[in-house]
């Protein structure tokens, strides 16, 4: 009997190439695992009208965790026209399957680490070492959303908050509202999580980006919370900032932040500056982790016009690969893992052409396999 089953979910476009080049370091590595393949992406959603079928969470509620390629994801009003003729005018609304899979399996940490391996000719500096915890499940990604606007929502919202009366003018089907939704509950935890990686792998700050002096209720709430947090870790410092400067600071002094913590959209924001600064996408890994359960994914897009021509760099899905071991427990083989990435991306021979080079996807994968 197999150690771990893992949903196998390659989903759209280059997600597939990148599973498989995930796939032959995974063999290499010989882990005691059953890949369950597992339905998930846009070509179910166009067939079907959901991307994310109940047979693929009948299969996910059996799984130790899940390994996740890519997802193509487009506006409300594109997506509706993609669909199978059959499914068209029956009030179907696509939403992202990924983001569905964090709410439904409470994956309420999003640990997205960006760090700097020399030799990347790609590096905005070869000295960064940042970890963004992004609050995964609430937000303003928490799909509480109207349009248009029900009337009786709108009396309710003029009479609690007047200024909403500066669109009374304005008719309902005109106006959209997004909820930003922040409990002390999911932000407690994100903060909690910060705090408790920093003190594990010796980082002395943890930094808060939110917005408290405009978003005062939400990013209010982040702020008391992580003051509170905070006094658990004497020995951390807590850091606060706003999105809008940190920004500028990060490009600035990168070297000066380690682990930062922040809400959904600022969260998402952030780690693809972060993302930037040590190469971009190709090396962006991500943790989509609950109590019990983890999702593990790159954090590229679905890319399609590389789809099927093994181009995209493998890197960051192959750290995402790195994330599941450690957090499976495999730390020996996380670490032969990170220390063979950095050994190619360090020798600069195989490299995917957005480093320059003209490898192929499997190619890097093999490479890194001669390493282990």
């Amino acid at each position: 009997m197999t150690k771990y089953r893992i949903a196998w979910m390659p989903g759209d476009g280059i997600g597939v190439d990148v599973m498989e080049a995930a796939r032959i370091v995974l063999d290499a590595l010989e882990l005691d695992a059953e890949y369950v393949p597992a339905d998930i992406g846009w070509e179910f959603w166009c067939r079907e009208g959901n991307p994310l079928p109940q047979r693929t969470i009948d299969i996910l509620q059996t799984c130790t965790c899940g390994l996740f390629g890519a997802i193509t994801s487009k506006p409300k009003d594109e997506a509706a026209l993609e669909l199978a003729p059959e499914l068209q005018g029956k009030g179907l609304t696509y939403s992202s399957p990924i983001v569905g899979l964090r709410q439904l399996f409470d994956l309420y940490t999003n640990l997205r680490p960006c760090k700097a391996y020399p030799g990347n000719p790609l590096n905005y500096r070869d000295d960064i070492d940042l970890v963004v915890f992004r609050e995964n499940t609430e937000g303003l990604y928490s799909g509480v959303e109207f349009h248009p606007l029900p009337g009786e929502l709108r009396t309710i919202m003029t009479k609690y908050n007047p200024r909403m009366t500066r669109f009374e003018d304005i008719p309902g089907d005109e106006i959209s509202v997004s909820l930003r939704v922040i409990t002390m509950r999911g932000a407690r935890r994100i903060i909690k999580k910060a705090f408790e990686y920093a003190r594990q792998y010796g980082y002395p700050t943890v930094t808060l980006v939110e917005k408290p002096n405009v978003l005062r209720e939400t990013s209010g709430m982040m702020t008391r919370v992580a003051r509170t947090v905070a006094k658990n870790f004497p020995q951390i410092e807590l850091w606060e900032t706003n999105i809008d400067a940190q920004m500028m600071w990060l490009l600035k002094n990168p070297d000066d932040y380690g682990v930062i913590v922040t809400s959904n959209m600022f969260g998402d924001i952030v780690s693809d500056l972060s993302a930037q600064l040590v190469g971009g996408l190709g090396f962006a890994s991500s943790g989509n982790i609950g109590d019990d359960f983890a999702v593990f994914e790159p954090t590229h897009g679905s890319a399609p016009k590389y789809a099927g021509q093994y181009k995209a760099n493998p890197t960051a899905m192959l750290l995402a690969v790195k994330l599941m071991l450690n957090w499976l427990g495999e730390t020996e083989m996380a670490e032969a893992l990170e220390t063979a990435i950095a050994k190619v991306i360090a020798e600069g021979k195989v490299r995917t052409y957005d480093m320059g080079g003209d490898s192929s996807t499997l190619e890097v994968a093999h490479a890194i396999v001669e390493k282990l």
